[in-house]
């Protein structure tokens, strides 16, 4: 049995999907099942991983779970899953723990991994650059009138389909390869104008990158993220203006196809945006 945690989330909901695919057993932990559309073959359970006692029911019979990283509360999970057997963990991290200043996330990333390292589990770590789904964010703006309206729009990132993590995350759970740490980019390093520019062409719209203050930019960000956190991100858009993110090979070294190119992502999502 495989266990799945944030099931409900950009790559849990496709991870359990790939799973399912290879005709594994799987079990999805969630919040609130009512809300949860996966597979009729998906075992259901509710648990939180921030209530430590609504874990051991989820975690019998587990002999390998994908764990997502809900900062400070890795450790009831990880204790539950070493006392009934769990074999192996395959975390979802980040590439900034690579980054000479892992920063504000990267930190906590760190923590989430040295928390899984010391189990005693074996363990696998998936690293993925900035997730395409981030540009989700962006839907409102381009149904009403088609104008972007962000900092450091010259940053050149490279993006990686949530899909396409959830499919090396799937292999590291159906072919462990303990003290693996897969670091993941998409296969183009493109600035925020060129997204804008490919989510137009791609869906027949008008759009288009407007450069607006960073602090204007900062207090949005805000409204959801912790101050050091919103710093860190746009100290890395920053820096992407002169240094733009590497292109890594790992998604079709570890799956034998190439990494999903923007466009096809935005194909995916074309109903979200409007298209």
């Amino acid at each position: 049995m495989i266990l799945v945690t944030g099931a409900n989330g950009n790559v849990g909901r496709n991870l359990v999907r790939e799973l399912i695919n290879a005709g594994e057993k799987v079990r999805a932990l969630t919040r609130d099942p009512a809300t949860t559309s996966l597979p009729d073959s998906v075992e259901i359970v509710c648990g939180d991983l921030t209530r430590p006692e609504t874990l051991p029911a989820a975690l019998q019979d587990v002999d390998r779970a994908f764990l997502f990283p809900v900062f400070g509360a890795l450790e009831g999970f990880l204790a539950s899953a070493e006392e009934v057997g769990t074999r192996h963990i395959v975390l979802l991290s980040s590439d900034s723990v690579t980054f000479s200043q892992p920063g504000w996330i990267g930190e906590r990333h760190l923590a989430c991994e040295q928390a899984v390292a010391a189990s005693g589990m074996s363990w696998t770590f998936v690293r993925p650059t900035v997730f395409m789904a981030n540009d989700l964010g962006w839907t409102h703006q381009i149904r009403h009138g088609g104008t972007v309206r962000g900092v450091y729009g010259s940053a050149a990132m490279a993006p990686v389909d949530e899909r396409d993590i959830a499919a090396v995350a799937a292999h590291a759970l159906l072919t462990p390869q303990p003290g693996t740490a897969y670091e993941l980019t998409g296969p183009q390093a493109l600035s925020q104008i060129d997204r804008v520019r490919i989510i137009g062409e791609t869906l027949g719209l008008s759009t288009r990158f407007e450069e607006v203050p960073r602090d204007d930019v900062r207090r949005g960000l805000l409204d959801h993220l912790p101050p050091p956190a919103a710093d860190f991100l746009l100290d890395q858009l920053a820096a992407a203006q002169t240094e733009p993110t590497p292109v890594l090979p790992t998604i079709e070294q570890v799956t034998g196809h190439p990494a999903r190119n923007y466009a096809e992502w935005v194909a995916h999502h074309a109903t979200n945006f409007g298209g």
